[in-house]
């Protein structure tokens, strides 16, 4: 995507360690180093509304159409990002831009997110990103607009949870944790046997309850998506409490067009024995016929934190089709 964003300051490491630790490296590398420092610039263009473009993937996920791709944008387009081009590269690294160096943007917050939360999972991590990211342009508070044949508003097929907010995530209140046994369910639901799943993680699965107990749809994703409504649907979310011991969450219902959200419980309690609660999300939907997704959120405010996840919705009727 096209975008001046940058992973902001406050997330840094500190710049002087780093510096000597490039200088070591360099003294170590080469017989005669020679080393000129320089203060650091900043320049700073012109201002451009931020937007997808044409050409970056989306959503829906062709192999697990419950599942939202991608889960956070990212700049990329015209902005420069290091990689590593093979692991003999003794230059170190390269820059390109391009939608996939949206990548090592993400990578680079993540392990910033992991200095500073060592004890986060990944799941922790890409919830923190996703729950926090923009879905307006954070300098104008204008939509953010997708390219394509016809340039429209972005939605989350368009760029997951919204525009990566790295301060935001340094603190995002809540996060919508997994461990292994989690990925071991979401597999069992898939339709993969025990033999195939051991493959995977190296060791004897056991889907908790039997597979035929889980569902894609409760995988605790900071996402919802649901491909094939008909009529009504439950499903269930469980968050844990990384800010205040004592905190109250009120939920905030954006449904999406021609359904009915509703969340239980409305409000969440948490104190230092209390870390982790379960909610239940049961959507409904009035369309008669088949539709194509509609777009909400969900989002639990306690007055200092925003914990958004986006919410999409297709109305399926297997013999009733829209022209």
């Amino acid at each position: 995507m096209s975008s001046r964003l940058v992973a902001g300051g406050l997330l840094q490491p500190n710049k002087t360690s780093k510096t000597c630790l490039h200088i070591m490296i360099l003294l170590r590398a080469f017989n005669d180093p020679k080393v000129r420092l320089k203060p650091t610039k900043t320049y700073t263009g012109k201002y451009a509304s931020t937007n997808v473009v044409s050409f970056s993937s989306r959503c829906p996920n062709s192999l697990s159409s419950a599942v939202l791709k991608p889960d956070i944008a990212a700049p990329g387009v015209d902005i420069l990002a290091a990689y590593i081009t093979s692991e003999d590269n003794i230059r170190g690294y390269d820059f390109l831009s391009g939608t996939s160096m949206a990548t090592p943007h993400v990578a680079g917050i993540a392990a910033l997110l992991k200095s500073m939360h060592p004890n986060w999972s990944p799941a922790a991590i890409k919830s923190a990103l996703v729950t926090t990211a923009w879905t307006t342009d954070p300098y104008s508070g204008e939509p953010i607009f997708a390219g394509g044949d016809t340039k429209k508003i972005a939605d989350p097929f368009d760029y997951g949870g919204g525009v990566t907010n790295p301060n935001g995530a340094r603190n995002p209140g809540l996060v919508y944790d997994m461990g292994t046994q989690d990925y071991i369910n979401y597999l069992c639901a898939m339709g993969y046997n025990e033999t195939s799943i051991e493959q995977l993680v190296g060791k004897n699965p056991a889907c908790d309850g039997g597979a035929a107990n889980h569902s894609i749809l409760d995988m605790n994703l900071p996402s919802i998506t649901i491909p094939n409504l008909k009529g009504s649907v439950t499903l269930k979310r469980t968050v844990t409490n990384v800010g205040n011991p004592n905190s109250e969450y009120e939920a905030v219902i954006d449904p999406p067009q021609g359904t009915v959200v509703d969340v239980n419980p409305k409000y969440l309690l948490f104190n230092p024995k209390l870390r982790s609660m379960t909610y239940t999300v049961t959507i409904s939907t009035s369309h008669k016929i088949t539709t194509e997704y509609y777009f909400g959120s969900l989002t639990w405010a306690d007055g200092m934190h925003s914990v958004r996840i986006p919410i999409s919705v297709k109305t399926e009727f297997p013999d009733v089709f829209s022209h």
